[in-house]
């Protein structure tokens, strides 16, 4: 085992800069493994999930939104964060409908990604949907976006080209390539299986 101590920094106090409807910023006064101290400001984030949902014809439910920070359209795979208290698979099945309109009779969990490091503890989990029916959509209040399929060699290229920047969507379509390869198998489950992520 590895003994990273002398990596290792130890918070000494926290003082809360901003607490907004959507961001949580602090800054945190560390000790660091020479002795000195520094500051770390930061997001506090409560989780988030990703859902890479496949089509019975093996296409893959993807989205087009604006995002205000890049002042641009982006192509994404559906996400959202956690609701207090709410489950990382609930909050998949939740984002999933509300965002696409689509059910899953399968799920499987895949693995977790923090998207940056530097500035936020946000942690995304990865969920394989599959076994979909659509229905109506219930989007949030003030949320627009397109909803479209895609096939993953169509994603694969927009990944190359730079069609696609999104941390989370080139992330999940590493993902699924290695899925659809056999390299990374999935263990699947009904979807009233309930929780059960690693």
């Amino acid at each position: 085992m590895t003994d990273d101590s002398h990596l290792k920094e130890t918070r000494l106090a926290r003082t809360e800069l901003l607490r907004g409807h959507f961001l949580h910023v602090v800054r945190d006064t560390v000790r660091l493994p020479n002795g000195a101290e520094a500051t770390r400001e930061f997001v506090l984030h409560p989780g988030a999930v990703m859902v890479i949902g496949l089509l019975d014809d093996g296409k893959v439910v993807l989205e087009r939104q604006f995002r205000h920070p890049m002042q641009a359209v982006m192509i994404e795979f559906p996400a959202g964060k956690l609701d207090a208290g709410e489950g990382s698979l609930a909050c998949a099945q939740r984002e999933l409908f509300e965002e696409t309109g689509y059910s899953a009779r399968e799920w499987a969990f895949a693995g977790r990604l923090a998207p940056t490091i530097a500035y936020s503890d946000e942690v995304i989990d990865i969920w394989f949907a599959r076994g979909l029916a659509l229905g109506e959509r219930r989007l949030d209040d003030g949320e627009f976006l397109d909803v479209f399929t895609a096939t993953p060699e169509e994603l694969q290229a927009w990944c190359f080209s730079g069609d696609v920047i999104d941390c989370k969507t080139l992330i999940g379509a590493m993902w699924l390539q290695n899925v659809l390869r056999g390299d990374w198998p999935l263990a699947w489950r009904s979807a009233d299986a309930g929780e059960c992520v690693a």
